[in-house]
């Protein structure tokens, strides 16, 4: 088996000798090619032209001024991430970081701070490249996922929305159908007029009616004006009509009318109105069962079931996972709603989940980790519980006498994203990890954590010394 090796290039632009040569044995520990320039005005001369930039590390004190500096790498290479190295203590209101830059590096670095920055830079480079308009374009728009399933979906989407034809969108709760009917109204010719969405499963039976098709002055008690419905606002445009299995049987034999005739008439009302809509239906329900059962109509099944497009549930594309979380993340640093780094240790535990409740989900659990730790990095630690590895699960189902070689092996099984994985960083992560973990366990006595690691106690103290780990971020004596 071949090993991945980095072929991307890291360009760090320090000055300072002394700075330069321990960061670059960091780098190059995680086996990341380093171009050093330590002259910030001449860093282009450094830099072959056929040279693919992985990331930037830039001395905020650089002579040319750390702002115009990244102001020019950003202007050759537009996509390239770019970290500022600090110096001293953080100072929130100094850390304030130039919309070029995604994020900053605190003297004396940290191996786990740069791992974590490197492994941010190389998704990044896995996402998918966008134009101007497509990053502008608003959120709900947006397909994440470079799985064959997903990129599927986006085919399917390309090819249906220069028709008019229904199209009837499935799949679990949580997966997205809305975001996918956004997309098919987006890339039509009804992009210019409205999409309306309609729930059908959250509006009461006797209401549906109304609701869809408007009524007029006193059609039933309580109509004290005419109302427009759903159809009508959504003339030259798109209606979604959400959760279609839950619809009533009554209600179904009027779509199937609308659908069939492409004219209907308000509640109460006598003049026919043209229906000038393109009907993009979904469910979470299998209608093809509900049809057997009758609960569904087999006319309107057909009607709505021109071109189905099934979306895969989250489980079904973990490699996914890893570019969801960096999305939402992007996301909520866009909206100044927090930001957060994830390191690999966890990914590879978010990506091995199964998440019944699919990316919706992986959004709120990536919400509740930007609470719970602002500015950190998380780790396998610091997930909830029921997204760790299940330990007590594990014990249930072994027998007894395989119990002890399960504890005896890999703590978790994960996935490798299909994009790969940066080995070292995991296996560093990991080994921070561990030892963190051993050294709480026994109170920071070294000689104690390094029996539960089966290590010798001046090994312990040099990886110590070379993760820079700190009891409660105080140095700690040997």
């Amino acid at each position: 088996m071949s090993v991945a090796v980095n072929t991307a290039q890291v360009l760090l632009i320090e000055q300072d000798a002394e700075r330069a040569s321990s960061l670059r044995t960091i780098l190059e520990f995680l086996e990341y090619p380093v171009i050093w320039c330590s002259d910030c005005a001449q860093w282009q001369n450094a830099v072959a032209t056929d040279v693919q930039l992985l990331a930037a590390l830039v001395n905020e004190e650089s002579s040319t001024g750390s702002a115009k500096l990244v102001a020019n790498l950003h202007k050759a290479y537009p996509r390239l991430p770019v970290y500022l190295l600090k110096q001293g203590e953080a100072n929130e209101s100094a850390d304030a970081l130039d919309s070029n830059m995604v994020g900053a590096l605190r003297y004396p670095l940290k191996y786990q701070d740069v791992a974590g920055a490197l492994h941010q830079a190389t998704i990044a480079a896995a996402l998918p490249r966008r134009s101007q308009q497509d990053a502008a374009m608003p959120l709900f728009r947006s397909l994440v996922g470079n799985s064959p399933g997903i990129q599927q979906v986006r085919d399917l989407v390309r090819q249906v929305a220069v028709t008019d034809a229904n199209v009837l969108i499935l799949g679990e709760s949580g997966t997205g159908k809305e975001v996918v009917a956004r997309n098919v109204h987006f890339h039509s010719q009804r992009r210019n007029g409205p999409f309306v969405p309609v729930n059908c499963g959250a509006i009461p039976g006797e209401l549906l009616e109304s609701e869809l098709f408007g009524h007029e002055k006193g059609a039933f008690t309580g109509a004290i004006s005419a109302r427009q419905g759903r159809f009508e606002m959504a003339a030259g445009g798109t209606l979604f009509l959400d959760e279609i299995g839950d619809m009533p049987l009554s209600m179904q034999v009027k779509l199937l009318r609308v659908l069939q005739e492409r004219t209907f008439e308000r509640v109460g009302g006598n003049k026919t109105i043209q229906a000038d809509v393109r009907i993009v239906a979904a469910t979470h329900q299998n209608l093809e069962q509900l049809v057997a059962e009758g609960k569904f109509r087999t006319d309107l099944f057909y009607r709505l079931n021109v071109f189905p497009i099934d979306i895969p549930g989250l489980s079904d594309r973990p490699e996914d996972v890893p570019l969801l979380v960096h999305e939402f993340i992007a996301r909520m640093a866009a909206e100044r709603r927090g930001t957060l780094k994830v390191n690999a240790d966890a990914l590879a535990a978010l990506a091995s989940y199964d998440w019944p409740g699919n990316v919706r989900e992986l959004a709120n659990v990536v919400e509740r980790l930007a609470i719970l730790h602002p500015g950190r990095t998380v780790k396998r630690k610091d997930l909830p519980e029921k997204y760790r590895v299940n330990e007590d699960w594990v014990a249930e189902q072994l027998p007894e006498t395989e119990l002890e070689e399960a504890w005896s092996g890999p703590e978790s099984s994960p996935r490798l994203p299909q994009d790969g994985i940066d080995l070292k960083a995991y296996l560093g992560d990991m080994e921070v990890d561990l030892i963190s973990q051993a050294l709480d366990q026994s109170d920071w006595v070294v000689a104690r954590a390094a029996k539960l690691l089966n290590l010798q106690r001046t090994t312990l103290v040099e990886k110590i010394r070379k993760y820079d780990i700190h009891r409660n971020d105080l140095a700690t004596g040997f």
